[in-house]
């Protein structure tokens, strides 16, 4: 496991009440899963939204399971953005 950083942003950082928090995960999927057992209710919806980040790079369409994070990373939680 790695010690990684979750950064939520916009309607997550609301839901989570929490702008970051570290977590132990060694995938992007086992991260998620431990943000939803801390932050269950409005955060889990929210999640279903958004799109991933690992240290700045999107994770597009891969499975969070094959996302391999590693010591230090850093996951930045995106829900979809409006504005102008």
């Amino acid at each position: 496991m790695a010690k990684v950083t979750v950064r939520y942003w916009a309607a997550a950082k609301a839901a989570a009440g929490i702008a970051e928090e570290p977590y132990d995960a060694a995938t992007l999927a086992e991260a998620l899963d431990a943000v939803r057992e801390r932050h269950p209710g409005e955060l889990t919806r929210v999640l279903q939204r958004c799109s991933f980040l690992i240290d700045g790079d999107p994770v597009g369409t891969r499975a969070h399971d094959a996302v391999r994070l590693t010591e230090g990373s850093m996951v930045e939680v995106l829900p979809p953005f409006a504005g102008g």
